[in-house]
């Protein structure tokens, strides 16, 4: 039987501690800022590490991946539509042909892989953080976001006021899904107008959010369902090409926003 090194409960502490303080104060600035990690939003984080970016994504669950781990109606299958099957074999995930150019991929194997490939790539993450707000500049520019712990919002009103903290990047992306939170918050301060998602069309849907993935408001990019919803798409319901391609999409963009910055 192995003997398990000599170390005490201060060590564990200590190690937790420190290693996060130290990672997250160097990630208070980053290259991009990812809120949420869907699909969307880890693959654009995979494709930006990959080009060296330094990459934070801020997740308010205290799981990675969204819907991606449980397919659709809670079976945990999901679809995707040729040739987004590109990705699965790039992360190496087996998959089934169910009809010619639909696939089928068991969730979690793919969720797991996907979120590996990010970590892998060098992507860091905060989860159990939720968006509260964002750093704007002068001229409307998005220049990073507000955030907070998730259990802060359960507490009672009676507890006093929970401040946030603000983070910073040149380029943000909204990978909130549905919500579109990020794009909805400059929508309160009347900077941009949503359209709301539209009603389920799958052979339509995803060829167009993929078109519409980009910059809608200098420094923030969107992809994912986010897509939809900023721009009265239809939807797509549990079929996960799009969200895979327009993360890639999602990060081509934040790349040349990132390089001319750097020019």
């Amino acid at each position: 039987m192995p003997k398990f090194s000599p170390i005490g409960e201060k060590e564990v502490t200590r190690a937790i501690v420190s290693g996060f303080a130290r990672e997250f104060e160097d990630y208070v600035e980053s290259d991009c800022i990812i809120i949420g990690s869907g699909p969307s939003g880890l693959m654009a984080g995979r494709r930006l590490a990959q080009a060296k970016r330094k990459v934070l994504i801020v997740e308010r669950n205290n799981y990675l991946g969204g819907g991606f781990w449980i397919g659709g109606y809670l079976m945990n299958k999901v679809t995707v539509r040729h040739p987004a099957e590109r990705v699965l074999d790039e992360l190496g995930v087996p998959y089934k042909e169910y009809t010619p150019g639909l696939l089928v991929a068991d969730g979690p194997h793919a969720c797991s892989k996907l979120i590996a490939a990010a970590c892998d790539a060098g992507v860091k993450f905060a989860n159990m953080t939720v968006f509260d707000d964002l750093v704007l500049r002068e001229d409307g520019r998005v220049f990073g976001v507000v955030i907070n712990w998730t259990p802060v919002a359960a507490l009672p009103r009676e507890i006093t006021c929970v401040d946030p903290v603000a983070i910073e990047a040149p380029v943000v992306i909204d990978a909130t899904g549905h919500d579109a939170t990020v794009v909805k918050k400059l929508e309160e301060r009347g900077l941009i107008k949503t359209k709301g998602f539209g009603a389920m069309w799958v052979e339509r849907s995803e060829d167009v959010l993929v078109e519409h993935t980009g910059e809608v408001h200098p420094g923030l990019i969107v992809t994912g369902m986010a897509v939809t919803t900023t721009y009265g798409l239809p939807r797509m319901g549990p079929t996960f090409g799009a969200m895979l391609l327009s993360g890639e999409v999602a990060a081509e963009v934040a790349l040349s926003k990132l390089g001319a910055k750097v020019a």
